[in-house]
């Protein structure tokens, strides 16, 4: 299947124009769909970066993955690579960053990390882009997925951020310009500590 929404780094688009909520629901209940004819665990974590889009689309996308039966937890503002790293060491099926990383503010994007923590494979995509829009139906009742938040998941990054660093950075002093982007809690606090 030729695939028209992937790019070479997931979905994106200007917010609420060409990525719609809609399109984030169909994508979740998509890549939800695939999931679940996977032997891996029907759970999926998510992140965002700081765009004011990043709640609408991380909402509507959790939304599709709970409708299609999987259960989503929400990170909140991280970086990247903290969803690439929870999703393969915490035991999630799938992984899903809203983020548009060094686009303009108005852009956004949804990019998915396979349970490696590497990026989703191109014949995954395709299958999902068809799986997003077959006509099936929906889990009802105790088969619907939840959506919870847990941002105690991002301590495991953190200590292994550190642990790359296990001297610590002694009385050396540093500046950070975090600017809007996703680490600026991450980034300082883990300067801090180390």
């Amino acid at each position: 299947m030729k695939r028209s929404l992937f790019g070479t780094d997931g979905v994106r688009g200007v917010a609420n124009a060409k990525l719609t909520p809609e399109l984030a629901f169909q994508l979740g209940l998509g890549a939800g769909r695939w999931l679940q004819t996977t032997e891996l665990p029907k759970q999926v974590v998510t992140g965002r970066d700081t765009r004011i889009s990043g709640t609408m689309l991380d909402a509507a996308l959790a939304a599709g993955f709970a409708s299609a039966g999987v259960s989503v937890t929400q990170l909140g503002v991280v970086p990247t690579p903290t969803v690439s790293y929870v999703v393969r060491t915490q035991g999630f099926g799938l992984g899903a960053v809203v983020s548009a990383s060094h686009n303009p503010a108005p852009d956004n994007g949804i990019k998915f990390f396979a349970a490696s923590g590497s990026k989703m494979p191109d014949d995954v995509e395709a299958e999902v882009e068809r799986l997003m829009v077959l006509e099936t139906e929906r889990p009802t009742g105790g088969a619907v997925g939840s959506i919870t938040q847990d941002e105690s998941l991002i301590e495991a990054y953190v200590d292994f951020l550190k642990s790359l660093v296990p001297e610590g950075l002694g009385g050396l002093k540093v500046a950070v310009d975090a600017a809007h982007g996703a680490g600026y809690v991450l980034g300082p606090r883990v300067l801090r500590e180390l």
